[in-house]
């Protein structure tokens, strides 16, 4: 049953409540919509949750907001909220990784993908990690496409065609049987992603999310897809470049002859 973004869902069973967990969400330029994505996670019925912020050096102001909003959050809950800040805009799907990373680091079991935008609703981890729990996947995805799943009533036909046009290219090339390969919102657990070798992704942009779908599926671990309603983005601009579109159509292809590693598409 799809719930209306901020609603709140039926609590899970101890000790999965117990869960740690780690939200894991890039920002550039979020100023506008960091606080209520703060205030709705921690919102969640989750003892052991940890928001982890990573921010790119964002000439808004969003960097400072966050090391604002952790030492309030962290006041009530110590280590609930933790800043990453890197000097340079260097790509989502680098982002994610020191996200990623810094879950690992610091002991959490479970780790969440999320826009910055509110996008996606936060309000569906609980469910996407009961899955998880209940199933033994190595991976759940909040799915756009799905039975049950929906897109906001903004986005266009040329968007939504583009959108779909994407995912079908990515699964013929890759065979991944993922209704949203394209899609952001996921929750993982901990011990695929050290499993994975995160230091060995090359992904810089989007197509991050393709790579690591890509090499859960070579692991043999299983994917599953929840439905979400994704929202417009409540603030700010899109940060998909030309450069980002470019990297997302070469990757699958990359992927599919390196087998399973993509080459990344400007020198480190």
């Amino acid at each position: 049953m799809n719930r209306e973004p901020g609603s709140t869902p039926a609590s899970l069973p101890k000790p999965w409540q117990d869960a740690a967990v780690a939200v894991v969400v890039p920002t550039y330029n979020e100023s506008g919509n960091l606080a209520e994505l703060a205030r709705r996670i921690f919102a969640l019925d989750l003892s052991n949750l940890r928001l982890i912020v990573v921010d790119d050096d964002s000439p808004d102001g969003t960097g400072r907001l966050a090391d604002e909003l952790a030492r309030e959050y962290n006041q009530a809950r110590p280590g609930s909220m933790h800043v990453v800040h890197r000097a340079v805009k260097d790509g989502i799907g680098r982002a994610h990784l020191a996200g990623m990373k810094t879950a690992l680091a610091l002991g959490d079991e479970y780790v969440v993908q999320l826009d910055g935008d509110l996008s996606h609703p936060p309000e569906s981890i609980p469910a996407m990690l009961g899955v998880l729990l209940a199933t033994g996947a190595g991976l759940v995805i909040g799915s756009r496409y799905v039975v049950g799943g929906s897109l906001s009533v903004r986005w266009g036909t040329h968007r939504r065609l583009l959108s779909r046009f994407a995912t079908r290219y990515v699964n013929t090339i890759l065979g991944l049987g993922i209704r949203d390969a394209t899609g952001g919102f996921k929750i993982w657990r901990g011990d695929v992603l050290q499993e994975l070798d995160l230091d060995a992704v090359r992904s810089d942009g989007y197509s991050f999310q393709v790579e690591m779908n890509y090499l859960c599926k070579l692991a043999g671990h299983p994917i599953l897809e929840v439905p979400i309603h994704f929202a417009e983005r409540n603030a700010g601009t899109s940060k998909i470049t030309m450069a980002v579109q470019f990297e997302s159509m070469i990757t699958p292809f990359a992927l599919r002859l390196s087998g399973g590693r993509a080459r990344s598409t400007r020198p480190r």
